[in-house]
């Protein structure tokens, strides 16, 4: 199939025309319209520095499923311990800059280039990007961070400095999450260390019905208000 080009028009072709990999389209911008579209639609950049932006829409998709993560027994203790402390939406930023420096099995390089955080900080400070911080002893240990459509979280990155941390703020959101009335986390591409901690692949097709199900619900926006059950 082929490789869209795109031009100034905020569209995207349809994600059933999508390479094996996933690949729909390149070219484009970044600005909120094209990128709250393509959310809508199932759709997601992805691509590296000195690159154009490559646009995806894999085949089978990866979610997790709201209280379907995989919690281990000393997971649960470490959570319960009050070693960790977590907040949502206070350092979005820095949680992005983390994720973008983390090692990551396999991968050269990064994905979050300076124009994709200056994007999705604007996506942020328009209340439709959000972060999750794990801290403890008042350093950022881990965290998250996505975009927040209808009843969709779709997740973008985490990492973490101190062990856990990031396995702490997945916990935290899906908490978060299954109490707002969202329905799923969308963790794109399918991996073996999402697959261990609950997510589950959905042929495409499913993941685009449930998600135009779900955007029509009310897109929580603005800054998110958390207080871990104790």
């Amino acid at each position: 199939m082929p490789v869209y080009l795109l031009d100034s028009s905020i569209s995207f072709p349809g994600p059933d025309v999508a390479e094996d990999d996933g690949l729909l389209a390149i070219g484009g911008d970044l600005s909120k319209e094209r990128l709250l579209l393509a959310y809508q639609s199932g759709i997601f950049p992805w691509y590296s520095e000195g690159y154009p932006i490559m646009w995806f829409s894999p085949d089978p998709r990866l979610i997790f499923e709201l209280g379907g993560l995989h919690v281990s027994k000393s997971l649960i203790k470490t959570i319960k311990s009050g070693v960790f402390e977590v907040k949502f939406d206070t350092a979005f930023e820095e949680v992005m800059r983390l994720c973008a420096v983390t090692d990551r099995k396999g991968q050269e390089g990064t994905w979050i280039t300076d124009d994709m955080l200056e994007a999705y900080t604007g996506l942020h400070r328009d209340g439709s990007a959000h972060s999750v911080e794990i801290y403890r002893g008042g350093e950022l240990a881990g965290g998250l961070y996505g975009v927040s459509l209808g009843g969709v979280f779709f997740g973008e990155s985490m990492f973490h400095r101190v062990r856990d941390a990031s396995k702490v703020a997945l916990y935290h959101l899906d908490r978060f999450l299954a109490a707002s009335d969202f329905d799923f986390i969308d963790s794109q591409v399918p991996n073996s260390h999402m697959k261990s901690l609950g997510g589950r692949e959905i042929p495409r097709d499913e993941f685009l019905s449930r998600l135009a199900k779900s955007l029509e619900k009310k897109t929580l926006r603005g800054r998110w208000q958390y207080e871990p059950e104790t």
